[in-house]
C-alpha cells in the first residue's frame, strides 16, 4: 500500500494482532476488540481499505462505513449494556481511517469526561477473557 510516495506499514492493513482480537470482518471494516479493557467491550472499528481521512469515503462507501458503525455500536449496547457509547478518531500514530468505540458506565472510570488515552497496561485482557467478550459481541453482530 502507498500513503503518497511513501510506502507505509500499516497495524490496520497488515490484519495484526497486536491490536487486540479481531471480532469480525463487517461490510467495509473490521470489528477488533482492544487488549487494554479498562472500559469494558472497548473496540477498534477500522475501514479495511488503507485511507487516512474520512472524507476519502464517498457514496456507497461512505454509507457503508456508516451502517458498520451503527451495527457494531448495537452490538456493544446489547452485550454490555453501557450507559453511553464514546466514539473518537485519531489517527496521529497510526493514520488509518479508524473509530475508537468506547463504552462508559455510570460508575466507571472517566463517567462524565472524555475517555483516557493512553492507558496503563494494568487492564489488559487475557487471551481468555478477550475471547469470552469476543463471543459476547459476536453473539449481537
Amino acid at each position: 500500500m502507498k500513503d503518497g510516495d511513501t510506502q507505509v506499514t500499516c497495524r490496520y492493513c497488515t490484519d495484526a494482532g497486536d491490536i487486540g482480537e479481531k471480532v469480525a470482518d463487517l461490510e467495509v471494516s473490521r470489528l477488533w476488540l482492544t487488549k487494554d479493557q479498562t472500559y469494558r467491550g472497548r473496540c477498534i472499528l477500522s475501514l479495511k481499505e488503507h485511507k487516512t481521512e474520512f472524507f476519502q469515503l464517498e457514496g456507497e462507501e461512505l454509507q457503508a462505513f456508516a451502517r458498520d458503525m451503527a451495527k457494531a455500536s448495537k452490538a456493544l449496547y446489547k452485550a454490555f449494556s453501557p450507559g453511553k457509547i464514546n466514539y473518537a478518531a485519531f489517527g496521529d500514530t497510526y493514520p488509518h481511517l479508524h473509530f475508537h468505540l468506547v463504552p462508559k458506565y455510570p460508575d466507571g472510570k472517566s463517567w462524565g469526561s472524555a475517555f483516557e488515552l493512553p492507558l496503563s497496561n494494568d487492564k489488559l485482557a487475557s487471551k481468555e477473557e478477550l475471547a469470552a467478550l469476543v463471543k459476547e459481541i459476536q453473539k449481537h453482530l
